[in-house]
């Protein structure tokens, strides 16, 4: 809030603004608070001002309804409970746009602008003012605003980049201290760790991320600690990349656009974070129509966007600016950012958000979108959606792959009526009898990293999404393969028995994978399994391999968690039928300290491991 001034200088408004008129108001961290006030104090005679702005940290004082008769709102970005509760009461409206194209909105005069109402740091000896800590959309308004009028905040950082205004664009000012709002670092609760975790296994070294605020995005800079030469190509910046910044995980280094830079639009933190971008030369500011042009971020090679949601429906629609019909939020940079990852080379678009409400009632993946709900971002946009059961990747999956997928990631109380509901629609065929289920043994992230031959592999459960995958892996195999996996000429892996060889009850049998990931996407390259047996407490053990990957060791890593698992679900066995001219599959079971037992088939060898 500003700090009372002696002598404060009231502003002749009458010379910059009549009735009717539409102005623009400073946005996040740089509301002009005192102008604001100013104004009101100084409004005798006007009426129906319509006052635009996107998010506004601030307490909104044109927003309460004894400011109606003054000022008629029009959000692009729904901030602040009085916004909120103004739209959702129609005394104010809401206007969704993407934000990258909220400038063209002022500069086609689509919605010409009479005054903007702005802060900025104190001029430097050449009259220029910095933007500071929110260039957005604040500059395009500027531009094209009949008056600027500012407040000049000593307390305002001096930021680098397109963000400096010089005094003679400004036509009337006042000068008034106003401590930034402040935004700590959100608590992480067990639920976001997770979440952060996964996301962070999806960003590769030398990526560039785009980060929003909350206590996902925060939770997922905590795990990027031991990431290398990472870029920031963002519409905000958080408290949480200063760290990264310091320890030279994030160096921009192999960013292909803005080398070297750290690049943003708008920050929101702390005053350590405004201390740390107040004339720090490594991170710059620009404004929302070349930050946030989808053709820009695509110009960022492993470009990572990072968004969340309010609930996403099985077909992988996103809503995330409504609670059904009630606004909420807005559309701001996400379409911009997803789109921009997807064009990008190597580029990784991801919608995270919590399987359920906080008060875990209600499922957020959802069989169909709640009434009243919007579309931020389209089924056709999405390629991965993340919580804390896993990460659904769906980009070139079919609608009934993408709700096999979705199912998986979501609360498992939930996953049996999800799979039911979407039955009805034919999505999932009959055949498709179990919904998903998890190997908690393997963690609380059920997924890891291997390393073989210097490349990079995830090991994983199998699960019913992967049904074409393991057609593909199958297909994949030669004759000799088969016949040592399967003790016969297999030809044929049909869709049924695919998908009744993923839809495993992992809670009692055991399927697991090891996946990589490439331009085409994520294919199998090997698969270990058990089949419990009930009557001697014991499970039988079998691999294949894909041909190509053979001696790296992934039979060994994959048998290695089978035997750990095994141990922790208390089983007192663990068998095995390998033939008996499959010499590197014997060799990998009695180096794990199998041993070979009397077999009633000569050309086959059993195996055994006591527990």
């Amino acid at each position: 809030m500003p700090l009372k001034q002696k002598g404060e200088p009231v502003i002749d408004w009458t010379q910059y603004l009549k009735s009717g008129d539409r102005i623009f108001i400073g946005s996040n961290a740089a509301v002009p608070n005192a102008l604001i006030d100013n104004l009101i104090a100084n409004s005798a005679g006007l009426h129906d001002i319509e006052a635009v702005h996107i998010l506004t940290l601030s307490d909104n004082v044109w927003a309460e309804p004894q400011h109606q008769d003054l000022f008629k709102i029009n959000a692009f970005f729904i901030g602040g409970t009085n916004v909120r509760q103004a739209i959702n009461e129609g005394r104010a409206d809401y206007t969704p746009t993407f934000l990258s194209e909220i400038p063209k909105l002022f500069n086609k005069n689509i919605l010409p602008l009479d005054v903007a109402l702005i802060m900025v740091s104190p001029p430097d000896e050449y009259g220029y003012c910095s933007l500071g800590v929110s260039v957005d959309i604040v500059s395009a308004a500027i531009k094209k605003a009949r008056f600027v009028i500012a407040q000049i905040n000593p307390k305002m950082p001096r930021t680098n980049g397109h963000s400096f205004v010089h005094l003679n664009q400004i036509h009337a000012h006042i000068t008034v201290k106003q401590y930034l709002p402040e935004l700590p670092e959100p608590e992480v609760d067990q639920v976001t760790e997770q979440i952060g975790q996964y996301v962070a296994m999806l960003v590769e070294n030398g990526a560039t991320i785009q980060i929003g605020m909350g206590n996902i995005p925060s939770a997922v800079l905590r795990y990027l600690a031991n990431h290398k030469d990472l870029g920031v190509h963002s519409e905000m910046l958080s408290e949480g990349i200063i760290d990264l910044m310091l320890k030279g995980v994030i160096n921009n280094r192999r960013k292909t656009f803005h080398r070297g830079k750290t690049v943003a639009s708008f920050c929101v933190g702390t005053r350590r974070l405004y201390k740390f971008v107040d004339g720090n030369p490594h991170v710059e500011f620009y404004p929302s129509e070349h930050v946030n042009s989808p053709v820009n971020i695509a110009r960022n090679e492993k470009m990572v966007s990072i968004n969340s949601a309010i609930e996403v429906d099985l077909t992988g629609q996103v809503v995330a600016d409504s609670i059904g019909y009630h606004f909420y939020s807005g559309i701001g940079g996400q379409v911009d950012f997803i789109r921009g990852a997807s064009l990008s080379k190597g580029g990784k678009p991801i919608i995270a958000l919590p399987s359920t409400t906080k008060d875990g009632k209600i499922s957020r993946i959802v069989a169909h979108l709640t009434e009243g709900g919007g579309v931020v971002t389209s089924r056709g946009h999405v390629s991965y959606v993340v919580t804390e059961y896993g990460i659904a990747s769906l980009q070139g999956k079919s609608v009934r792959e993408r709700a096999l997928e979705l199912i998986r990631i979501a609360h498992p109380k939930f996953r049996a009526q999800l799979l039911s509901d979407v039955r009805k629609h034919y999505w999932v065929p009959e055949y498709q009898e179990n919904t998903p289920t998890s190997v908690p043994e393997l963690g609380k992230i059920a997924i890891k990293r291997f390393t073989f031959a210097d490349s990079e592999y995830f090991l994983r459960p199998l699960a019913p999404a992967d049904e074409r995958k393991l057609q593909e892996f199958f297909y994949s195999h030669n004759k000799e393969t088969l016949m040592m996996r399967y003790n016969h000429h297999a030809t044929q892996m049909s869709r049924e028995k695919s998908c009744n060889l993923v839809s495993v009850n992992q809670h009692i049998d055991l399927a697991l994978c090891l996946t990589e990931h490439d331009d085409l996407g994520e294919s199998i390259q090997a698969v270990g399994r058990y089949y419990y047996l009930k009557a001697s407490n014991s499970a039988e053990v079998a691999f294949v391999i894909k041909e190509s990957k053979r001696g790296k060791g992934m039979a060994k890593a994959l048998l290695s968690e089978i035997i750990k698992i095994a141990k922790i679900r208390g089983l007192s066995q663990l068998v095995a039928c390998v033939r008996r001219d499959n010499a590197p599959m014997l060799k990998v079971f009695e180096n794990a300290g199998f041993i070979r037992k009397p077999s009633e088939d000569y050309d086959e060898v059993s195996l055994a491991y006591t527990l």
